[in-house]
């Protein structure tokens, strides 16, 4: 909906890309779900920029070349399109400018740095030389910005001595190639912001039996798409559709759905609605809210 709205890019904040910092942050979120979510807003057709963070409070050397290399798989396997690294700041009035303490940081005084007049200078004993990593780390981002580079090993975009990665080196894309099933509610709305599909009967047989197959063509922006069920279902997911189109005054859920395939007299809706013919359509325009 974002895209068919005119939506062209998002950004947000991944930050450290690391876990132990992003639960240390009260994010949120993980590496993984980011993963998942730019996924899909990439799949939409919609560009992802991260504000990506070095230097947080007890980041160790470790953790800065881990989080590189989660940032250049990301970027390798398409689901990044832009970023910017950014040293930490403590701000005053931020969790760590209220508690430095409890993050293992030390005010070096009260008085308001140059920063939106409310940084706070400070040490973190117990970190890396954060300082040191800024050239390094916005080099190998301008290059994968550009696509290249994803073989130099991370070691070479610094002039100084960092451990190799612990992050194995298809951890992305196996996180993007597990299976999402997520069970719809009842009241799940359904709405469908795609054009009308082209629709072919045609006769199938094996061993003697004979039975009709309801062929549905559906024409996008970037391809075709074509799913072949049973004449009586696809018939009335054909006519389903029309009611489901988003220009509708009326907003269907998917209890309200299922009560008119029974009404039609067809049986096995879950079976039907969520088996791959069905699942494969958010591409052209099905989403399910």
């Amino acid at each position: 909906m974002l895209k068919e709205a005119g939506c062209i890019a998002v950004s947000g904040g991944l930050e450290v890309a690391s876990d132990r910092l992003l639960t240390l942050i009260d994010k949120g979120i993980s590496v993984a779900q980011v993963a998942k979510v730019n996924k899909h807003f990439t799949e939409a057709g919609i560009m992802v920029h991260a504000y990506l963070m070095y230097g947080f409070p007890t980041q160790t050397t470790q953790e800065t070349i881990d989080s590189l290399e989660m940032v250049r798989q990301m970027f390798e396997t398409g689901i990044l399109q832009s970023g910017f690294w950014h040293l930490f700041t403590m701000t005053a009035h931020s969790p760590i400018g209220l508690n430095p303490e409890k993050y293992g940081v030390q005010k070096l005084n009260n008085e308001m740095g140059s920063f939106a007049n409310n940084d706070i200078i400070h040490v973190d004993p117990t970190g890396a030389n954060h300082e040191s990593f800024g050239f390094g780390l916005k080099k190998s981002l301008l290059n994968y910005m550009y696509g290249a580079c994803f073989d130099v090993p991370l070691n070479k975009w610094f002039d100084f001595k960092v451990p190799k990665t612990t992050i194995a080196p298809n951890y992305i894309s196996q996180i993007l190639n597990e299976e999402e099933y997520i069970e719809a509610k009842p009241n799940t709305k359904i709405i469908w912001l795609g054009t009308k599909p082209a629709i072919e009967i045609s006769v199938k047989a094996k061993k003697g039996n004979q039975w009709e197959i309801c062929s549905i063509t559906f024409e996008t922006k970037k391809e075709t798409l074509n799913i072949k069920v049973d004449k009586e279902q696809g018939l009335w997911f054909c006519a389903m559709l029309n009611d489901l189109h988003i220009t509708n005054a009326k907003t269907y859920t998917l209890q309200e759905v299922k009560e008119n395939y029974e009404k039609a007299g067809l049986t096995d809706f879950e079976l039907f609605w969520d088996n791959k013919p069905v699942n494969t359509l958010y591409k052209a325009g099905l989403l399910q809210l």
